[in-house]
């Protein structure tokens, strides 16, 4: 991946915009898109990948942040971590003016809960992972002794159809098992495999043709990445704000956004702008008609809702206008299913706008999306911070 363009020592957001140059053809002058360099340097892509293959699942996202805080720390003035982990960079802390942007860390999971006397070990749900994609899959146990590999079993094509009504078994919670190459339950639990032991898919991050990244937690990590990103953006070009940035870095959104919930209680922010993933509605089986139309790689995607305020909501559409960032409008029914809600609804009410990046394949090994989208994203939330000052009014009458 190209370098972010640098130009005495600062970095140039703005060469991320589509340029155009004069190309002769046939005697006449012809307009060709060039390219723009990404925001992105070799350096930042390097944390991206380690960041992105680290396990962090719910409730035990302690690796990864260290990896995070260490990564934001020269970007900001001061940073905590708050009880049950999620962490937080400031620049001008003593501001009373504050802009959260946020993204959430944690990724889905299993637990250990029940091995039986063979040493096969019995799963439940650490958040919204996905049953149907398990059998077969390689995972790490995590348990008291460092990383155990094992696989989900599953019985071969050629037995599993010859039960008494000839029906292929549905995988399910209760089906499901794993494999770590134990025979007996002692066997296991002398690995440091315990009740309660997390379980992680292998699978990391990868490249595809055209742009394309894959990886196990994009969903969220990804936005992790990018307000780190925007930072980083932020000290590179000695760029001041009249108030006090709040970067943080949330757990536990996949079981009901109560970091998010935890720390807008304690910041008690003015503004939000927080950034998920979303649906890209290309592929087979998902409907435009419900989901919208949105695809990886034509830019962010925001979106209209009750937790969603309108006049930020603007502010953030007439930034994109003003700097040549494609959008793709879509809409949520209630609630955003996003740590928006919680920031939203937080303390007296606070203005907040979601800013999704579209996703392929999401809650799977091999969530995909548009490294464009990346550079898009991080430009939007940078120049949007440039335009808010506390004056902005975002009164609704």
């Amino acid at each position: 991946m190209a370098k972010g363009k640098k130009v005495q020592g600062k970095e140039k957001v703005e060469d991320t915009v589509k340029a155009t140059k004069s190309v002769s053809k046939g005697g006449k002058k012809a307009e060709k898109v060039v390219k723009p360099a990404s925001i992105l340097t070799d350096e930042s892509v390097a944390f991206m990948k380690n960041y992105l293959n680290t396990a962090m699942p719910v409730g035990f996202e302690s690796s990864g942040q260290r990896l995070w805080v260490d990564y934001i720390k020269p970007f900001v003035d001061t940073h905590y971590v708050d009880p049950y982990g999620t962490a937080v960079g400031i620049i001008n802390p003593e501001a009373p003016f504050k802009v959260v942007i946020e993204a959430h860390c944690d990724e889905i999971s299993w637990f250990v809960n029940y091995i039986n006397p063979e040493g096969l070990i019995y799963v439940k749900r650490n958040g919204g992972v996905d049953h149907q994609i398990a059998p077969s899959m390689r995972v790490l146990i995590h348990g008291k002794k460092g990383a155990v590999k094992a696989v989900f079993g599953w019985p071969a094509i050629h037995t599993r159809l010859s039960n008494a009504e000839n029906k292929e078994p549905q995988a399910k919670v209760d089906n499901l098992f794993l494999d770590c190459g134990a025979r007996s339950k002692k066997e296991v639990e002398e690995l440091g495999i315990h009740v309660g032991s997390v379980i992680t898919y292998q699978d990391g991050f990868d490249e595809l043709a055209n742009g394309y990244f894959i990886g196990r937690a994009m969903d969220n990590r990804i936005g992790g990445f990018m307000i780190a990103e925007v930072a980083r953006l932020l000290k590179a070009n000695k760029k001041k704000l009249p108030f006090g940035l709040y970067v943080v870095n949330a757990v536990q959104e996949e079981i009901g956004l109560r970091g998010a919930e935890m720390i807008a209680r304690r910041i008690k922010p003015n503004i939000a702008i927080i950034t998920d993933v979303t649906h890209d509605t290309q592929t087979p089986m998902i409907s435009k008609i419900i989901e919208g139309d949105v695809a990886c790689g034509k830019g962010p995607s925001p979106c209209f809702g009750p937790a969603v305020h309108n006049k930020l909501l603007q502010l953030v559409q007439d930034v994109a206008e003003k700097s040549n960032i494609p959008l793709q409008m879509r809409t949520v029914s209630r609630s955003t299913g996003t740590d928006t809600d919680s920031f939203a609804y937080a303390n007296d009410g606070c203005p907040s706008v979601l800013i999704s990046i579209p996703l392929r394949y999401m809650h799977t090994t091999v969530e995909m999306l548009h490294k464009d989208d990346i550079d898009s994203t991080v430009q939007l939330m940078y120049e949007t911070l440039l335009t808010l000052t506390p004056e902005t009014n975002l009164s609704y009458l």
